[in-house]
């Protein structure tokens, strides 16, 4: 009714007012493909405020974990086109196909915006009896499958940063999965597994409150919020060929949602991620911030996709080569 009138308006040539957006007329579903206390739910939760602001909408957001983020993933993949499923992911389906997880990936979806990348670190229950990454492959090696690794399975950091290490440095472990970096920190904490390979800023506060200790931080610089941790490069330097490397957090809709809605959350997005309360979020956990979109949002994607396919291939951790599906190597 409302829009006939301002077109009887403008047609009667009373003035040029702004035709009334019809995007978003109800509520969005934001599906975050991790667990509550995490990284990617941090972020997501943390953003989202400030997207609806800018969008004038409501998103109510809910975690729908297993399978690597394959659920969620697929649960946006299957609803429709329409901008009202927005999916909250990490990096973990770019390595779907070479794991056989799953046959799609971030190509099934439009970026709306590649918001931070995270550092990875190695962290460890206090108890533990080792301080430092080489103390640590010392008594692995002394000590064969007694240490218990915390693990989000096939194609998630810890699998990644596994990669590295055992390119390098082969560790016999035991790995115990969970469903995502939070619940597993919390066991990590609480004495059911001993190291966990994870993003620095899902630990931070965990390093920060002495309920677990740094081995080391896998990045070729030291992060100002913890300058005294040591990097991987600084006791192992043998790894720096393989870094800068890090796990990345973003917001994507399901390809063939209208051009408009597209552009509608890819302004919001990008207008959220400017806010002062979420910028210190992001620099205090130390998340490095990206807010990448369009051209520069997809090449992110394919670089960080070849060159996490083909180290963990080269580490004998895929199920299929990455040259089956087009991925080139770096």
């Amino acid at each position: 009714m409302l829009k006939s009138v301002i077109g009887a308006v403008v047609a009667l040539g009373l003035g040029a007012l702004p035709v009334l957006a019809d995007y978003p007329e109800k509520e969005i579903q934001g599906i975050i493909q991790w667990g509550a206390g995490g990284s990617t739910d941090t972020v997501a939760r943390a953003i989202t405020p400030h997207a609806e602001a800018a969008l004038g909408g409501n998103i109510v957001m809910q975690n729908v974990t297993g399978g690597v983020g394959a659920i969620g993933l697929n649960q946006v993949a299957d609803a429709e086109a329409d901008g009202y499923s927005i999916l909250f992911g990490a990096e973990n389906p770019l390595l779907y196909k070479v794991m056989k997880l799953g046959d799609k990936d971030y190509s099934d979806f439009v970026a709306i915006n590649i918001i931070a990348r995270g550092v990875p670190i190695l962290v460890a229950n206090v108890d533990a009896p080792f301080d430092t990454f080489p103390e640590m492959v010392e008594y692995v090696n002394a000590n064969p499958r007694a240490v218990k690794f915390g693990s989000t399975g096939p194609g998630g950091l810890p699998s990644v940063v596994t990669a590295m290490i055992n390119s390098k440095t082969p560790l016999d472990v035991t790995f115990v999965p969970y469903d995502g970096d939070g619940p597993a920190l919390t066991a990590l904490q609480g004495g059911a597994i001993d190291v966990m390979p994870a993003v620095l800023g899902a630990a931070i506060e965990g390093i920060k409150g002495g309920t677990m200790k740094p081995l080391a931080l896998f990045d070729i610089e030291a992060s100002p919020q913890l300058p005294d941790v040591p990097t991987i490069v600084s006791t192992n330097p043998e790894f720096e060929e393989m870094l800068p490397w890090g796990p990345f957090f973003g917001v994507f809709v399901k390809q063939g949602t209208p051009d408009d809605v597209v552009t509608k959350l890819t302004a919001a997005y990008a207008e959220a991620a400017k806010n002062p309360d979420f910028e210190a979020l992001i620099d205090g956990r130390g998340f490095k911030m990206l807010s990448l979109s369009g051209a520069e949002a997809d090449t992110f994607l394919s670089e960080w996709q070849a060159t996490t396919s083909w180290l963990i291939h080269d580490a004998g951790l895929t199920k299929a080569s990455p040259e089956e599906f087009g991925i080139a190597k770096p």
